[in-house]
């Protein structure tokens, strides 16, 4: 048994089961596949796939209960080179961050310039996607810290912890008769709104507190960043609904805010890690920056009970 049969199977089954993906995705050929997945099974004395023909279409039943162990053994083995890594070198390394956009451009900075002043020789790697994508990432490995604020609790693979509470604002330019009277859901609904895409930046929160409230928001434009909502609001295409910390009043000269905390509530942004993986010192140092209440205890213990929990 070795390390490039396992990588076979789980490939196998990350590509949907179709061996020339699997073959690119470890360079090597279709043929040196199938020989590593065969070997496995005759060690194991089971079949991990189902066949027709030549092609594997699914999962057996033993299959299904091995691949599991496999993935764990892979965990553990990348693990343990990092572990190895560590210890070889305190200072350098590769730390992989993925935020969407909004993150990224306004709440991370701070963080990321501290870390890259403390750690120069450390290579940081920023990826941007929606909730769903950082989630995908962190479970690839492709991330060691994920920061949204939807989708990244909701998955079970990983501890997503609480780093700050924000709200939304409204933002118009000047002179716009919203700036006029208090804020509500019925003056906001009389006209076009820009705001983020489904499963970004609190969107739930805005969708569900027009639909609590009865109404049906015109949104004439979503975008997945506060930069391209301010732009079009900007043009006169609509009022903006943002996160109040994309909102800079030095730079955004050009259009006013209005806060909107008691129309949408408190939305709390998550810092994710996968469970079961290893997170290098630097790692945790970069976190405590990002979010001073969670130090290196308080997400071991978290990770910690993330494990006890999904015991049988």
């Amino acid at each position: 048994m070795n390390f490039q049969q396992l990588r076979s199977v789980r490939e196998a089954v990350r590509c949907n089961f179709n061996l020339t993906d699997v073959a690119q995705a470890l360079h090597t050929s279709q043929p040196g596949v199938s020989r590593q997945i065969r070997e496995l099974e005759q060690e194991l004395g089971i079949e991990l796939f189902v066949r027709a023909g030549k092609r594997l279409t699914g999962l057996t039943e033993p299959g299904g209960h091995v691949l599991p162990i496999i993935e764990r053994v892979l965990m553990e083995s990348s693990n343990l080179r990092l572990a190895g890594e560590e210890f070889a070198a305190q200072q350098t390394g590769v730390l992989s961050i993925a935020a969407t956009h909004s993150q990224a451009r306004y709440a991370l900075p701070v963080a990321v310039q501290e870390f890259w002043e403390r750690f120069p020789q450390v290579k940081l790697n920023l990826h941007q996607g929606s909730p769903r994508q950082i989630a995908q990432m962190l479970l690839d490995g492709e991330a060691d810290v994920g920061i949204a604020t939807e989708a990244l609790a909701d998955i079970p693979q990983l501890v997503a912890l609480p780093c700050y509470r924000w709200t939304h604002a409204v933002i118009v330019p000047p002179g716009h008769a919203l700036l006029q009277a208090p804020l509500t859901l019925q003056t906001l609904a009389a006209h076009p709104l820009i705001t983020y895409d489904a499963g970004f930046t609190g969107r739930t929160r805005i969708d569900a507190a027009f639909a609590a409230a009865g109404l049906e928001p015109n949104i004439t434009l979503a975008a997945m960043d506060a930069d391209v909502i301010k732009t079009y609001v900007q043009l006169g295409m609509g009022v903006g609904i943002v996160a109040s910390v994309a909102y800079e009043t030095e730079r955004d000269t050009a259009l006013r805010a209005i806060d909107a905390g008691h129309l949408f509530g408190i939305n709390e942004t998550k810092l994710a890690v996968r469970r079961g993986g290893y997170l290098r010192k630097y790692v945790y140092a970069f976190i405590e920056s990002f979010a001073p209440t969670l130090t290196q205890e308080v997400i071991e213990q978290a990770l910690a009970q993330a494990d006890l929990a999904a015991e049988p």
